[in-house]
């Protein structure tokens, strides 16, 4: 189980990393068309994960409550949507393509704020891979092994292009191409690290599952409504962004319904 788990939390990262990778073997910055995809094809994979992997679960384990069933899910989105709104609002980050940064006022570099923008959708991930193992451990949760491997391994294909996505942007700011790489993979390791403080907390207030689940499904919508979905529509063709959302949403629904 020790090992199962350990991979689990790990892959996420993995995928990151690699994406990181291309910035060895591309030399021009991604393209718009292919930002707005990418981007389009990680929201959607992040709201199928949010619904299957979290929002469902949060409710069948609060089916006792009869019709109140929906009040962990409910309080626990709602948290988890104030606590990234929180977070937005105090760490300075900026977004590709945006101008003007975002959070407290900061002296960083550009490329830090560009670094610590993905680090903070980062978060919400590495939670809900987090929960999801908590939630195997607890034995009592109703998840099982393939679909705790799944949401990973759904995690870590969307989190392929986003670590191209933020390498490639720090190789055209001037950074050097390991830099460049470091960037990216430092991007995710919030992911694992996030994961393992929430399987510490799970384990002292397993009761709280329901809203554990639904707070990092909350978290990783809010994400997805103020970041991915306004990048992925900005300008001309976002019908592109469109498609890779469906894509994205379909693949991961795939995966937790045929592993799950």
């Amino acid at each position: 189980m020790a090992a199962e788990i350990i991979s689990g939390l790990v892959i996420p990262f993995v995928g990151t990393s690699l994406g990181a990778a291309c910035v060895f073997f591309m030399k021009k910055e991604l393209s718009a068309s292919v930002q707005k995809s990418l981007m389009g094809f990680a929201a959607g994979v992040m709201v199928a994960a949010s619904i299957w992997s979290l929002i469902i679960p949060a409710l069948d384990q609060s089916g006792y409550l009869g019709r109140l069933s929906f009040i962990p899910a409910a309080a626990g989105f709602w948290i988890g949507i104030l606590f990234l709104l929180a977070l937005d609002n105090i760490i300075p980050h900026l977004h590709i393509n945006s101008k003007e940064p975002e959070g407290i006022k900061s002296k960083l570099k550009k490329t830090t704020m560009l670094v610590l923008a993905v680090t903070l959708h980062n978060i919400p991930e590495g939670m809900a891979v987090g929960v999801v193992y908590a939630g195997l451990l607890a034995h009592t949760s109703g998840m099982t092994k393939t679909a705790a491997l799944a949401l990973a391994v759904g995690i870590a294909i969307q989190n392929f292009p986003e670590g191209a996505i933020i390498s490639m942007p720090l190789r055209a700011e001037g950074e050097g191409r390991f830099k460049a790489f470091f960037g990216g993979v430092l991007s995710g390791i919030v992911e694992p690290i996030g994961a393992v403080l929430t399987i510490a907390a799970a384990g002292f207030i397993t009761p709280a599952m329901p809203y554990l689940l639904a707070f990092a499904a909350g978290a990783m919508l809010y994400v997805v409504v103020e970041e991915l979905i306004p990048e992925m529509s900005r300008g001309e063709h976002s019908n592109l962004g469109t498609l890779a959302f469906a894509l994205g949403f379909s693949l991961m629904m795939t995966l937790d319904v045929a592993l799950g």
